[in-house]
């Protein structure tokens, strides 16, 4: 039969022939045949099997093994013994190698036929210990893949006991080494069929076996956490998760994260792998486990591992996005990641970049489950940006992309980030190390935060791109000093020098920072800023005080004698002095931030029985703007008809007095009275105005006059007499909640102008019933801020009258001045409340600061404006128009739109004066907190040559120079004298009541 066999095969019949007869002999098996003739049918059945040409000839070979082992056992039996099957798994059998996946078959199947034999149990003691050698060999999955068939349908053949746990361990680690290099789909899936066979056999063998699991585990862990470059294990480790137990999570990792053995190098390894694990498509709960792990290690405040896995791998989950299958595991461990990542916004910025691509590609994918998840998706991106607000040169595009998407309620934000954060010490985290080696194309540095210092870096930042001040600074000899203003200096030198993307001021920060604010809590930036500045100002006046003292000291010591050695010496003089490179002997001994943010207000009280008027003079370096009661877009005081409500005054008070304000709609936390009454926002000279507007003090408030020896009802006035070169100004955004009892932030939209004049009046002679010094009213007091906020105007039209006649007597013939000023630099708040938000900071280079070009004809203006000034009285605040071929440069489009920066701690991009003004309009909790505005010298047409008030500084001096004598005319000739330089005066334009130097000549 077996000669029939093999010559059938051989011969060229065809296959429908070859079949018939193949049959035949199948039923052939039922007869009686000798053992001679079985044997020999059984090694030309085996050879075909393994040897076999084709699939034809194997399938022949299988048929007639299968039908002759089963009616003839015993011969079967005697040719299939241990020494052939070992023979088979140590050597192969003939050219074919014992690797090969057919050898393991071609045994499966016998194992099969021969299942009630006794003698089977002998082939059952050889393969257990074959197959625990050919483990340890690190067999290829197609081969480790037929192995785990065999011994899934024949567990007798699984090593027991501690050889039981060795094969799963070594099983694990050959899994490791499931290296898939294929391209093609179908290769690609016959991997994952080999990878799930052989991580089924592992299942069924814990689920018989549970002593065998932990082992396996730990094997898992050695592999995944092993610090050896050389190894990189295979992603197909993943398919274990899915049949480890989910109850044993909770044990498992918390045994992890508090073994001292496990350093913390090779957890951040094990958890940057279980990452990877993401990619394999049919394991289940690797998320999960993913984050387990990272609340684990959250749990025993393991948070360098959290940041550094974080940055590391933030970006590959996010790509994992993209792909259907894998996409809601992924999601679940991004959230986790970003959610809990609050201390800074580095790993959400990592991603940032790729929200817009994913969101298009989701809503044309065309599955129907890709909308719910671009739903799910959206939630989280809001609620990032909600936590990582004051971004908007990062965000905007992103807002755009998902603006027909719904947002999550607030609460909903809050309670999702409260719930997800591991830590509540957070804010002690510094930015990961930044990825930029060198400037960002702004050519400026950036400042890293320190810790909730973001308040500290604005400041900088702003009083950076003041150029005048930066030169002032950068100038001072301060060699060997140990000041504040010498760590300001360098501080300085360093943003304008250095390479670096961004610098960590961690040594200012030490120094500057006020005793009462607390490290790496939120501080008020304005405070600080207030702060700083009168620091720098009391530290000079220290030092040129002792300076003075020096000479005299010096000539006592020459009057008794002494030895001239006794002096100061002249480097001494030198390290001390806070005096400028070039000092001159007109200088007037102001500070550096007397002449460079000091102006002076005078505030006048009148009697209104007696007329009588008291003036006190004040000096401030910011104007702090409370938003009154019932907000108008009106600039200045508004005429009340009969039927009107009297407007509440409650005026903001200097250098940061309360920030008190009656409560009202513009008070509310998030309330926005422009959206109620459909009128337009309120802008900065509005402020001003109401800043500068009188008010009544009547009834509690009622002041006492001394002529009259009673309390009276009186008139307070507010009035600017000298303005700084740089002008301050602090939009008081933060109110006290009397019933809540927390300070509440007003998020009302403020319109800001690029270009503003401020009314500054030439002190007069008015007559007063007491001397300056004798008023008891301070304007900056707590009580004093209160009760202004409580005051209304008299309705009655002869109080009116009696007021505007007052008013006439306490301006007497006081000249006003429209000093006009230029937007240098704005601090946006991002947040809803003072305890809470970010610092970031708008800057622009007036003046072409570090060899930029020019900008004061970007900003100069025609005799356009002159005329525009008309409309306007010069006793109120407003907004300059800007020319009308300028425009473009100025707000939006043109080169010169790259003048204005972004200032965001490490980030500084380019930006345009629309977004400073869009800001609040796209961002709702980014308001404009503080504004620096620089003075600005109107210059015409034929201006030929520029010269700003960093060398005239105002006060008289600029007042001489911008209103002349009546009796000079429209030209005069003047020489001013300052610093050693002479400036003649050519020639002065009078335009619609507003004078313009044409031209200065040296």
């Amino acid at each position: 039969m077996d000669k029939i066999l093999e010559g059938l095969v051989s011969s060229d019949h065809s296959v429908p022939v070859k079949r018939a007869i193949v049959k035949k002999v199948v039923e052939a098996a039922e007869k009686e045949v000798t053992e001679e003739q079985c044997h020999a049918l059984f090694t030309l059945t085996t050879r075909l099997i393994l040897l076999g040409e084709d699939a034809f000839q194997r399938q022949i070979g299988i048929q007639v093994l299968e039908a002759y082992a089963r009616y003839h056992r015993p011969e079967f039996e005697h040719f299939f013994t241990k020494d052939f099957a070992l023979t088979l798994l140590q050597q192969g059998y003939a050219h074919l190698d014992r690797k090969d996946p057919a050898v393991i078959d071609y045994i499966h199947c016998c194992l099969r036929l021969l299942i009630s034999c006794p003698s089977v149990l002998e082939i059952f003691a050889v393969i257990q210990v074959e197959v625990l050698r050919m483990v340890c060999e690190r067999p290829e999955p197609a081969l480790c893949a037929h192995l785990s068939s065999l011994l899934s349908d024949f567990v007798q053949c699984l090593p027991r006991d501690k050889s039981g746990v060795l094969f799963c361990q070594q099983l694990v680690r050959t899994i490791s080494y499931f290296h898939c290099f294929a391209s093609q789909e179908q290769e690609l899936r016959e991997y994952v069929g080999q990878v799930t066979k052989v991580s089924t056999l592992l299942q069924n063998i814990w689920k018989a076996d549970p002593a065998t699991l932990l082992p396996s585990l730990q094997e898992v862990f050695a592999i995944i956490s092993s610090t050896d470059s050389s190894f990189d294990p295979s992603i197909a480790l993943a398919s274990l998760v899915q049949h480890i137990p989910v109850q044993m999570i909770t044990v498992l990792i918390k045994s992890l994260t508090t073994d001292n053995n496990v350093k913390d190098a090779s957890m951040t390894k094990a958890l940057c792998r279980m990452i990877d694990w993401l990619s394999w498509p049919l394991a289940h709960h690797v998320d999960t486990w993913v984050i387990a792990l990272l609340k684990g290690l959250a749990a025993v405040q393991k948070f360098t591992i959290l940041i550094d896995v974080t940055l590391l791998k933030i970006e590959l989950v996010f790509s994992r996005l993209w792909y259907p299958i894998v996409r809601q595991g992924a999601l679940a461990v991004l959230s986790h990641m970003l959610l809990s990542f609050q201390h800074s916004p580095e790993a959400f910025h990592l991603v940032v970049p790729h929200v817009v691509h994913l969101v298009q590609s989701l809503r044309t994918d065309g599955l129907s489950t890709s909308k719910a998840f671009l739903l799910q998706f959206t939630e989280l991106i809001h609620c990032m940006m909600y936590q990582y607000s004051g971004f908007p040169d990062l965000y905007d595009h992103i807002l755009e992309a998902i603006k027909d998407l719904p947002k999550p309620e607030e609460e909903k934000i809050k309670l999702v980030l409260n719930q997800s954060a591991w830590t509540s010490q957070s804010n002690s985290f510094a930015s990961g190390p930044l990825k930029q080696l060198g400037k960002s194309e702004t050519g400026k540095t950036g400042l890293v935060n320190l810790g909730n210092t973001c308040f500290m870096n604005s400041i900088i930042q702003t009083l950076f791109m003041a150029t005048d001040f930066r030169r002032h600074v950068l100038s001072l000899h301060l060699n060997g000093s140990n000041t504040l203003m010498k760590k300001l200096q360098l501080l300085f030198a360093f943003l304008a020098h250095t390479q670096r993307a961004a610098f960590a001021p961690k040594t200012f920060l030490e120094v500057s920072r006020p005793p009462w604010f607390n490290a790496g809590s939120q501080q008020d930036c304005s405070e600080y800023l207030r702060f700083l500045l009168d620091r720098l100002h009391e530290e000079e006046k220290t030092i040129q005080v002792l300076e003075s003292v020096k000479p005299k000291m010096a000539s006592l010591v020459d009057t008794n004698g002494k030895e001239p050695t006794a002096q100061s010496s002249p480097q001494d003089t030198e390290e001390s002095s806070l005096t400028p490179a070039e000092v001159k002997p007109e200088d007037d001994g102001r500070t550096l931030t007397e002449k460079m943010f000091r102006g002076k207000l005078i505030t006048g009280i009148r009697c209104m029985q007696c007329n009588c008027i008291s003036e006190k003079g004040e000096p401030f370096t910011d104007l702090s703007l409370a938003f009154c009661p019932s907000a108008t877009s009106q600039g200045g005081p508004q005429p009340e008809g009969p039927s009107e409500e009297p407007k509440g005054l409650c005026q903001g008070s200097v250098n940061g007095g309360s920030e008190i304000s009656e409560p009202g709609p513009a008070s509310a936390p998030a309330s926005n009275i422009n959206d109620v009454t459909n009128e337009p926002p309120l802008s900065v000279p509005d402020l001003v105005n109401y800043f500068l507007a009188p008010e009544i003090l009547d009834e509690d408030n009622a002041y006492f006059c001394e002529k009259c020896s009673s309390l009276q009802r009186a008139e307070r006035t507010m009035k600017v007499v000298s303005a700084p070169e740089y002008l301050i100004l602090t939009l008081l955004r933060f109110s006290y909640d009397a019933k809540c009892h927390v300070r509440r932030k007003i998020l009302d939209n403020v319109t800001i102008p690029p270009l503003m004049r401020l009314p500054v009046h030439a002190p007069s002679m008015a007559t007063q019933c007491s001397s300056s010094s004798s008023s008891p009213l301070q304007v900056d007091s707590p009580e004093s801020s209160e009760n202004l906020a409580k005051k209304l105007k008299p309705s009655r039209e002869e109080e009116e009258k009696e007021r505007i006649h007052g008013a006439e007597e306490m301006n007497g013939d006081d000249e006003i001045l429209s000093v006009p000023y230029v937007l240098s630099s704005v601090v946006m708040h991002s947040g809803i409340s003072s305890e809470s938000g970010h610092y970031y900071s708008y800057g622009r280079n007036i003046n072409g600061a570090d060899g930029t070009q020019h900008t004061a004809n970007h900003l100069a203006l025609n005799e356009d404006v002159g005329n525009g000034q008309g409309e306007c009285s010069l006793s109120t605040c407003s907004a300059l128009p800007i020319p009308p071929e300028q425009r473009d440069t100025v707000s939006n489009g043109g080169q010169e739109a790259r003048d204005w920066l972004l200032f965001n701690d490490s980030r500084v991009t380019f930006t345009s004066f629309q977004s400073v003004q869009n800001i609040t309009d796209r961002f709702p909790k980014d308001t404009a907190y503080v504004l620096i505005k620089n003075y600005w010298m109107l210059l015409s047409k034929t201006t030929s040559c520029i010269y700003r008030s960093r060398s005239l500084m105002l006060g008289p001096m600029l007042s001489r120079l911008l209103h002349p004598p009546p009796h000079s005319g429209p030209t005069v000739q003047m020489t001013i004298t300052h610093r050693g330089a002479v400036a003649h005066l050519v020639e002065v334009e009078v335009e619609g009541g507003f004078n313009t130097i044409s031209r200065l000549v040296f």
